[in-house]
């Protein structure tokens, strides 16, 4: 990496004739859609945290979801806030290891966390399936659920079609309607509360189940920076980004540990029960059937909401790293009447449907370990960048000096390493499998482009010297 002078830094991370679209052509995300996407690439409402209670018990799962998002979300955030205002293109964090350590690591991150987030998607129709269960039994098991499941993803997958714009629209409605439930429970439940609850630490001989618990966190939790690889799309992303993400942050803190404290305060419940849906007769118990319908149907919304922001993510992600020429130029296709990757789409429903009859244990292990490893070079390239390039424009700054950075970023990593260590041997399989195939099909790009058989944008992928 050639040195420059600091002060005459500057980085095109899109460059203008990489672009298929055009400004008139496409309407910009605004704030608040912005924000419910964010809410819903990480959280879309308190459905999937119930494992964490099963697994370690009601004062274990509490402290997780208060403590866990200084450690992780904030500091995420963060990061996100910083670089997708300093490089605003589609590609998000691609753009950000390119910059930072060249082209291959640039591949990496994007295969990566590709990867994970296809996996990740695959997850929310089986949620919405296991809450759709305790309304019609037809789907818990064999053929019925898993036509339910593939029929679900192909339907939601044709929703993204329609436009981002359409999708932050549709992401606001969701929130709104999947989270009123849980308010109007927590409210009620109130009276019934008795402190002494939340201080349990499980029950006698039910063992602690750590790799649940701390997957658990993880997934319901992480994930901010997805919406990164959709910076092009957002309208003033320098101003707009800091903005809706700690709004999304007060917004999915708030909305997991209110519900978890007010039915682990009110409810009688065997540990064990505290399986994914559990939400649901909670509400029963504290509120009557009505309540509990209306939080099984909000479960369905959420998943939607959830496989809506998560499928643009990744579809976008493509798009960027076509820009940039980490992908041929077929991958950065838009749809003639909506403007959509529909490439992006496409490739990601296939993926999602070829995952989503593993174990959901397994998806969130599967999707929590590559994710991993992609945050790991993140956060490295965060660092790099900021202790390189000082002088790099950057409309949003984390207010920190970079030894306080380093810290901010090594806790997490700690955090990361100890999502890795405990995973399953099917996960460390279906993992290492992928991670070799990304490096595979870095080299392979590559020689593609030698051989001339494809066709690329030229992209920025040369700037990284200028840096």
């Amino acid at each position: 990496m050639a040195a420059a002078d600091a002060t005459t830094v500057a980085i095109e991370a899109e460059p203008p004739q990489n672009r298929v679209k055009s400004a008139e052509k496409t309407k910009k995300l605004t704030l608040i859609p912005l924000i419910f996407l964010i809410y819903f690439e990480v959280a879309g409402g308190p459905y999937g945290e119930e494992p964490a209670v099963q697994a370690a018990g009601p004062l274990l799962a509490i402290l997780g979801f208060l403590i866990f998002p200084f450690i992780w979300s904030i500091p995420e955030a963060l990061i996100t806030a910083e670089l997708s205002t300093a490089f605003p293109g589609n590609g998000g964090f691609v753009i950000w290891a390119h910059h930072a350590f060249g082209p291959f690591f640039g591949s990496m991150m994007g295969s990566l966390k590709f990867l994970s987030g296809v996996i990740n998607i695959a997850a929310f129709p089986v949620l919405c399936i296991d809450y759709l269960e305790k309304l019609f039994p037809i789907f818990s098991h064999g053929k019925p659920r898993n036509i339910a499941i593939s029929v679900s993803t192909l339907l939601l997958s044709f929703l993204n079609f329609t436009g981002l714009a359409i999708v932050g629209y549709v992401a606001v409605a969701l929130g709104v309607i999947s989270l009123l439930p849980f308010i109007i429970m927590s409210v009620i439940a109130i009276p019934s509360i008795h402190p002494k609850k939340w201080l349990s630490t499980g029950q006698k001989g039910v063992k602690k189940d750590w790799n649940l618990f701390f997957n658990t966190l993880f997934w319901n939790l992480n994930f901010w920076d997805n919406v990164s690889t959709m910076a092009g799309e957002v309208d003033k992303p320098q101003k707009t980004f800091p903005v809706a993400l700690l709004s999304a942050v007060i917004l999915t803190c708030l909305g997991y540990i209110i519900p978890l404290m007010a039915v682990t305060g009110a409810v009688n419940a065997d540990q064990t029960e505290w399986e994914s849906g559990y939400m649901a007769n909670a509400a029963r118990t504290i509120s009557g059937q009505w309540l509990k319908y209306w939080i099984e149907i909000g479960a369905v919304l959420s998943g939607i909401g959830l496989f809506e922001a998560q499928l643009s993510s990744c579809a976008y992600q493509l798009l960027g790293m076509a820009e940039l020429g980490f992908l041929p130029k077929f991958f950065g296709l838009r749809s003639k009447y909506f403007d959509t990757p529909w490439v992006g789409i496409l490739l990601s429903t296939v993926i999602t449907l070829g995952v989503s009859h593993m174990d959901f244990t397994d998806i969130i292990g599967a999707a929590n370990f590559l994710y991993s490893l992609g945050m790991l070079l993140e956060f490295s390239a965060f660092i790099w960048l900021r202790w390189r390039f000082p002088a790099l424009e950057r409309p949003y700054r984390v207010p920190m000096r970079l030894p306080a950075l380093v810290i901010m970023c090594l806790v997490p990593s700690g955090f990361l390493v100890v999502i890795m260590v405990i995973a399953t041997k099917i996960v460390y399989l279906i993992s290492g499998v992928m991670t070799v195939g990304a490096i595979g099909w870095y080299f392979l790009i590559k020689y593609c482009k030698s051989k001339k058989w494809l066709e690329f944008n030229n992209g920025n992928q040369d700037k990284v010297d200028v840096l």
